[in-house]
């Protein structure tokens, strides 16, 4: 469950998630690091469950836009630019039980980052800026989704790196462009270009990216126009069935994702790149 919340409290409070009101309502919120494309690393991971609590509590916007910045949505993986890790360090060494609740803390920080999303009461108009191949769930709750020509969707860190593909992709997948798709998409890490996702339904629309935010920007000040208990009421019945199936899927997935990921993360902190094999034990 959420809490009330003002933009005025939380606009300034995460360092991956610049905000911006404008004068009728609609809120910006842009994924970033340093000011380019978001790296996403557990500070980011967690914060943005945050970020979505506070958007979620707060009653006085009419819309949402959520997108990121740069060339990539989400497809940075908790390195930095210059091949280093972030400092603080995101390695963490944690065996046996300590481990083990690390990574249901990360769960539960999963979870709530699902429902919190779901629970923004507003329109959400979703902005692939770019290629997504982590947490694709998150800009797919949105009611639009606009992506740019050059975006693609692939689950690349969970099966594909030897882990069970929770954290809502067995949910979001299946919801919006059915089980065989979403069992082949999840399987064999496809990536999904912007166009066959259009084609799939999981994009309303493509465009160049010069032109995706001005587009959004266009649909959300026709949108706010009515008025804001229509707005609420209809993002609540839209996202209704989505609740349903998250409540269903969503737990399960993520216990046997934590489960079995103590196999990939025995140390049950640390983010590792996408290339590392999971057999590639860096703690032996």
């Amino acid at each position: 469950m959420v809490k009330r919340a003002r933009y005025a409290e939380y606009k300034d409070s995460y360092p991956n998630y610049r905000f911006e009101l404008s004068d009728d309502g609609i809120l910006l919120m842009q994924c970033h690091t340093d000011g380019g494309s978001l790296v996403w690393d557990w500070k980011s991971h967690d914060d943005m469950s945050d970020a979505f609590a506070d958007v979620a509590g707060d009653r006085e916007i009419k819309l949402l836009i959520h997108t990121g910045t740069g060339e990539n949505y989400n497809a940075d993986w908790g390195l930095m630019p210059d091949g280093k890790l972030p400092d603080p360090p995101i390695y963490d060494a944690m065996p046996g039980v300590k481990g083990l609740h690390k990574l249901d803390e990360k769960a539960w920080y999963n979870r709530n980052l699902q429902w919190n999303v779901l629970d923004v009461d507003v329109p959400m108009i979703s902005v692939v800026n770019g290629p997504c191949n982590i947490h694709s769930e998150v800009p797919l709750m949105g009611d639009i989704v606009l992506a740019s020509d050059d975006a693609y969707f692939q689950d690349v860190s969970h099966f594909p790196r030897g882990q069970v593909p929770g954290d809502g992709q067995h949910v979001i997948w299946n919801h919006i462009v059915g089980p065989n798709r979403a069992r082949y998409l999840l399987l064999t890490g496809k990536k999904l270009s912007a166009q066959e996702a259009l084609e799939w339904g999981a994009v309303n629309e493509v465009l160049p990216k010069d032109q995706l935010l001005d587009r959004a920007w266009e649909l959300a000040r026709e949108l706010v126009k009515k008025p804001p208990l229509v707005l609420r009421y209809t993002r609540q019945l839209f996202t209704q069935n989505l609740k349903r199936a998250y409540l269903d899927e969503l737990g399960h997935g993520l216990a046997r994702e934590t489960y079995a990921q103590q196999e990939f993360f025995p140390f049950g902190g640390g983010m590792e790149p996408l290339d590392r094999a999971w057999n590639d034990k860096p703690w032996t």
